[in-house]
């Protein structure tokens, strides 16, 4: 009997470390995954808080939670079983996505420097007629709606990272890393766009030291916020020019990722420091071949958009008027105007 019970307790404690086992898999796939797709995630940090600047205050964790939310049903109910099912009967097809989603990022990043570059900054615009709820609804639709082109290139870069992996385990992968991400991302939008009203609670203690710190915050924010726009989109072109490179290569055409590698060369064998320094050729390249790229796309995709009825829609006068409902919505005070 007692034979039997240590011979239980010997496969309870196998299966323990199986299951043990299993986790520590599922994490590092997940870590490596989600370190591929860092790009896009500082992106989609970068990108959120614009949907809820100028909102009232008390709006914004409301906005937040309802962007979280619909950015985590994305994930799980729409991309990642069309990513599983793509990547069990089409994986032949996986790369080209990858270059579709690198092509977009290397557009955005390409067009966010030609504005700065050009000094174009947005116009104001005129509060629209119908403010209030339904406003702030067309907010946030139109955030999840940019948030699921990202959130499908973060999918589709972690997927690719974990190809080799069982359907079981990417499906396991895929949801650690969907919602570690969303977390990670709209828990650092909320801070991020509460710390001005941090800030100011700060200032009005009595410690000196609050005070100076709450008014650092408060005068810091922009430069942070800045700061933020200007790494995503760093991250962008670095991502998608990376994901371009790679794509090229596994298509066949070689040069240049050789190019690349023999750039790095030269730093990789200096002691200490040459992992990162090549790492940083590796990045520069990317980045250059993404706005290269991302310009290209620009030259063909403007004039195409110009030629459209809807070519001013992105950034336009409809988004902006919406955020300008936003600014001037008091929630309990203002009602929705009728339909004219």
């Amino acid at each position: 009997m007692s034979g039997g019970l240590v011979a239980l307790l010997d496969d309870v404690a196998a299966l323990a470390r199986i299951a043990a086992a299993s986790v520590d898999d599922v994490a590092a796939g997940a870590a490596k995954a989600g370190a591929k797709a860092a790009g896009v995630v500082i992106d989609d940090a970068a990108v959120t808080p614009q949907y809820v600047s100028g909102a009232d205050p008390s709006r914004e964790l409301p906005m937040i939670k309802k962007i979280f939310w619909g950015s985590l049903r994305n994930k799980l109910l729409v991309i990642l079983p069309a990513l599983l099912l793509i990547s069990a009967f089409l994986p032949g097809i996986i790369p080209f996505i990858l270059m579709a989603g690198g092509t977009y990022l290397c557009y955005e990043g390409a067009e966010k420097v030609w504005h700065k570059l050009r000094g174009h900054h947005e116009a104001e615009k005129t509060p629209a007629v119908d403010r209030g709820p339904l406003a702030e609804a067309k907010v946030i639709k139109g955030a999840i709606t940019t948030d699921f082109i990202l959130s499908c290139e973060i999918m589709v870069i972690s997927m690719n990272e974990v190809a080799t992996e069982s359907l079981l385990s990417r499906a396991i992968i895929l949801v650690v890393v969907a919602v570690a991400i969303t977390v990670l991302v709209y828990g650092a939008v909320g801070l991020i766009v509460k710390m001005d009203d941090i800030g100011l609670h700060l200032a009005t203690k009595d410690s000196a030291g609050a005070k100076r710190f709450g008014e650092a915050l408060v005068k810091g924010m922009p430069a942070v916020l800045a700061a933020i726009t200007f790494v995503g989109t760093i991250a962008m072109l670095w991502v998608g020019g990376h994901i371009m490179l790679q794509g090229a290569y596994d298509l066949g055409w070689h040069a240049p990722y050789d190019l690349v590698h023999v750039l790095e060369k030269p730093f990789a064998g200096i002691p200490a420091v040459g992992g990162f320094l090549a790492w940083l050729v590796n990045t520069l390249c990317s980045a250059i071949l993404g706005i290269i790229w991302g310009s290209v796309v620009m030259a063909i995709v403007h004039p195409l958009l110009k030629a459209l009825p809807f070519g001013k829609t992105k950034g336009g006068h409809e988004e902006g008027d919406i955020r300008a409902e936003i600014a001037g919505y008091r929630p309990g005070k203002d009602k929705v105007d009728p339909a004219p």
